[in-house]
């Protein structure tokens, strides 16, 4: 292989590899200085590449250590840090108008149910392990196969089907206890406190169907719930999506509550 080919497999899954990284670490500027770190390593390291997997599982293994290197220091998410996020916002009236400024300014400031339910997503997904965040990741989003997270993390299928089960249980518990957008009993009433507030001409039974979700979802298994997220996680580009600098605001501020408040 050469540098050429390098440039090519790396430039076809760029969009793949952004969004890979940013649900890791919910922050622009991280990814970013992460896919930079991810294309040096993988051009200083062209001779050891010999082929025994393909190139894109080549390179997604270099991110996802570069990734996991950089997350290693920071504490994962508690699973209310979208609720200190909200007390904060509700204490700081400059916060709360910033978000109307960012629906109103931005080309890409619209609140759309679906790409709420992807940030819902990437939220909970950081209250996993790094290594369990990383394999549900890379199986329920980017559909790679078990012998193939096995050799981007280094580890034995055994592991990696022990950590996918931790971390598909780990989530839906989590979603059980606070999502009411699937689960009537949920505590978390966000998806439709927020379309009410962004999107008050909007029904949100209306928005529920737009997002492929009916009124029957709520009395499914919690492995079928599971996957109805992760069908509408991957349809969702957090970096092209319709509110995508909204959803930048808001991991911006949890991370700024987090810093301060954990």
């Amino acid at each position: 292989m050469d540098l050429r080919q390098l440039n090519e497999e790396f430039e076809h899954n760029r969009s793949k590899l952004q969004s890979f990284v940013f649900r890791l670490t919910a922050n622009r500027s991280d990814t970013e200085d992460i896919l930079q770190e991810t294309y040096i390593k993988a051009s200083s390291k062209l001779d050891t590449f010999k082929g025994a997997s393909s190139l894109k599982t080549w390179i997604f293994s270099i991110a996802a250590n570069v990734a996991k290197d950089s997350l290693r220091s920071k504490k994962r998410w508690p699973v209310n840090s979208m609720d200190l996020a909200k007390e904060e916002t509700l204490r700081d009236p400059g916060k709360y108008l910033s978000q109307f400024q960012t629906i109103n300014a931005s080309p890409f400031g619209a609140f759309e149910l679906r790409e709420h339910i992807n940030f819902c997503f990437t939220c909970i997904g950081k209250t996993l392990p790094i290594d369990h965040q990383v394999v549900i990741l890379l199986k329920e989003v980017f559909e790679f196969k078990i012998s193939e997270i096995a050799e981007i993390l280094d580890k034995t299928e055994g592991v990696i089907k022990h950590a996918l089960l931790e971390g598909r249980k780990t989530m839906q518990d989590v979603f059980d206890h606070r999502c009411s957008l699937v689960n009537k009993t949920g505590a978390c009433h966000q998806c439709s406190e927020l379309n009410g507030i962004f999107n008050p001409k909007q029904n949100f039974q209306e928005e529920k169907l737009k997002a492929g979700l009916h009124n029957d979802t709520g009395d499914q298994s919690k492995d079928q719930l599971f996957d109805i997220r992760t069908r509408i996680a991957k349809a969702v580009d957090p970096f092209e999506c319709n509110g995508h600098h909204l959803h930048f605001f808001h991991f911006e501020h949890i991370s700024e509550v987090l810093t301060r408040t954990t």
